[in-house]
């Protein structure tokens, strides 16, 4: 099989599909966030999911760029260096949370306590958690931030599907409201975020799709005899 930009480009938008499915599949009766779980099989693969949402949508999301970058401009180059980064960073946060706490859990219950209740929007640290405090918070911003704006990059650039480039940028903005409705799972609010991207992964797949469609004949059209022609 020959390597293509068409085939690099649809894989990138399948990547899109399975990452957000897995993202939402994640937040389907996700267990509360506790010692307990660490040492559970549950715990090993939602971490698994989470690594490979952020893992896909990363590849997704370079596809989407690179497929319209020059309709995406210096707005969408922003976008998606903030949003790439900010899968970067989830990605490491993710692996230390699925081999570096279940293996600390026992010894120092306190600090592995304190990185799940930083982990929920809003939560705070008992103690001292040293840069992993910082990095989770600016991980939070960097997804936020640059959500919104690749979001509006993509809505703006009318390549893919519109309606997915929108929600993506108002999954970004709705995290925001978490704090303020304790009420409400906040689980619910990354739902917009995974069918956004399966939204965009399916159109950047369907498009490169229909670009590399054969051109059949049409049956009305008379074809002309090579032989009998002048």
């Amino acid at each position: 099989m020959s390597i293509t930009t068409t085939t690099l480009t649809r894989a990138a938008g399948a990547a899109a599909v399975v990452g957000g499915l897995l993202y939402i599949g994640v937040q389907i009766n996700h267990p509360h966030l506790d010692l307990d779980l660490l040492a559970t099989t549950e715990w090993k693969v939602r971490q698994a999911m989470k690594i490979g949402f952020a893992t896909l949508s990363l590849a997704g999301i370079t596809g989407m760029y690179l497929r319209q970058v020059r309709r995406t401009g210096v707005l969408g180059l922003i976008g998606y260096l903030v949003l790439a980064l900010g899968f970067l960073f989830m990605v490491s946060i993710e692996v230390t949370g699925a081999v570096v706490l279940p293996a600390i859990a026992h010894s120092s219950p306190g600090f592995a306590a304190d990185i799940l209740a930083v982990a929920v929007p809003g939560g705070h640290a008992a103690g001292d958690i040293g840069l992993m405090g910082l990095l989770i918070t600016v991980d939070g911003v960097l997804y936020l931030a640059g959500g919104l704006l690749f979001g509006i990059a993509l809505f703006r650039a009318r390549v893919l599907a519109r309606w997915a480039a929108a929600l993506l940028a108002l999954g970004a903005v709705a995290t925001v409201a978490i704090p303020l409705l304790p009420q409400v799972n906040f689980r619910l609010f990354a739902i917009p975020t995974g069918v956004a991207l399966v939204g965009l992964g399916y159109s950047l797949w369907r498009e490169q799709r229909t670009l590399t469609a054969p051109l059949l004949p049409d049956a009305t059209t008379p074809r002309l005899d090579p032989a009998g022609a002048r």
